[in-house]
């Protein structure tokens, strides 16, 4: 819960700076992948962040993050531990049905 309010704040302190911009320092798919990995998964090389648009609400930010060997969606809700999701890769399917594959 804590990191991802620290990791919001540095990254609202840094933009605001405007000296050095956000993204020069870390990514969003770096802050997302510390964020996950914080919560116990893996995510030692992140690819790509993605924000889905759709699935995003105010105040719960919902990405696809891209790693090496993993993709996950992730709902990012302030003051709270991230929901985290793992995407089969090669499957579009947002049903959240993935008992059947395990």
């Amino acid at each position: 819960m804590r990191s991802t309010v620290l990791v919001s704040l540095a990254s609202v302190v840094m933009a605001a700076a405007g000296g050095v911009s956000a993204s020069a320092q870390q990514s969003p798919k770096d802050d997302i992948a510390a964020q996950i990995r914080d919560q116990g998964y893996q995510c030692d090389e992140p690819q790509s962040a993605e924000r889905d648009q759709q699935a995003s609400k105010p105040d719960e930010a919902v990405w696809v993050l891209n790693c090496e060997g993993a993709s996950y969606r992730v709902r990012l809700i302030p003051d709270m531990a991230a929901k985290i999701e793992r995407i089969d890769k090669g499957k579009d399917d947002q049903s959240g049905d993935h008992d059947a594959e395990q």
